[in-house]
């Protein structure tokens, strides 16, 4: 079994909140090819990193999204990635994998 999990932002890069629409079809896509899912959008993570400049880190406020696979289908995710990032117009939308074993 596999959780995969999608970081989303919230904001575009002049901080403007995206159309709750764009996460309506994330979900609407996810529950179904995969039955359902988690959504993490009550207390938005915020995620910071450096740029390699001598300015602040930059911030971002992100939402998670999480389902559970029995395989993994890279090619589909590949593809679904570049969607997400065509249409949350982002250089990279992290989609991470991890193996799991339910109880």
């Amino acid at each position: 079994m596999h959780l995969i999990q999608i970081l989303l932002p919230l904001r575009d890069n002049a901080g403007q909140p995206f159309p709750r629409a764009h996460y309506a079809e994330v979900r609407a896509e996810l529950t179904e090819r995969f039955g359902g899912l988690t959504a993490y959008s009550r207390a938005p993570a915020e995620g910071v990193w450096d740029e390699g400049g001598d300015g602040p880190p930059v911030r971002d406020d992100i939402v998670v999204h999480e389902v559970m696979a029995e395989s993994l289908d890279r090619d589909w995710w590949r593809e679904f990635r570049a969607r997400l990032e065509r249409r949350f117009a982002q250089d990279v939308i992290v989609v991470r994998a991890t193996a799991i074993e339910t109880l």
